[in-house]
């Protein structure tokens, strides 16, 4: 039985995604995806012509389940400060994740971005739509100067997501949700 397209993507996605995730892109070769994922290399080839194509589409991925996920938890707020506050909690939650490794985009970026543009660029990217995202949280919220205010709060995040990724503690969301409520005790009006 041959897969339509859209279900072969979806059956490399999903295993690039695992396999990228747990072990680095750089240690997955194509045939671990194609093994992982059942579709057979020559398949695996004409959906993804390079290894590169399938880092950015897992790139991408990732990049929309984190703003899905995120606008879970900002939509369960409707003040602004409870909102930035919730972004913690969204961390916390994934950071109890079973496979949890830290961050895509800086793990891709790590390994990759110094020899591929289009991951820096993806990492890039992703980080300044994280920011942009509490920039506007913190503009709702009456910050005086909300691009620097974010700039603090994605301080704060990002140090959550290394430090858990490294502790294998989801702890270190619960201290930047503390310090990020002290920091918009100090700033907003």
């Amino acid at each position: 039985m041959t897969l339509d397209t859209a279900a072969a993507q979806a059956k490399v996605l999903d295993a690039a995604d695992r396999l990228f995730y747990e072990r680095g892109v750089q240690s997955v070769g194509m045939d671990a995806i194609r093994a992982a994922s059942g579709v057979s290399l020559k398949r695996l080839y004409q959906l993804f012509p390079a290894k590169e194509r399938l880092v950015e589409a897992y790139l991408q991925r990732r990049n929309q389940q984190w703003n899905s996920m995120l606008s879970e938890y900002l939509d369960h707020e409707q003040d602004p400060r409870a909102q930035i506050l919730s972004v913690f909690d969204f961390l916390y939650a994934w950071f109890q994740q079973r496979d949890y490794r830290g961050c895509a985009f800086i793990n891709s970026f790590g390994e990759l971005g110094a020899v591929s543009p289009k991951v820096a660029e993806l990492a890039h990217d992703h980080k300044a739509e994280f920011r942009s995202v509490l920039s506007g949280l913190a503009e709702s919220a009456g910050a005086t100067d909300p691009d620097r205010l974010a700039d603090h709060l994605i301080l704060l995040a990002e140090g959550a997501i290394t430090t858990s990724a490294i502790a294998g503690s989801p702890l270190p969301a619960v201290r930047a949700k503390e310090a990020a409520g002290l920091l918009l005790d100090a700033t907003l009006t």
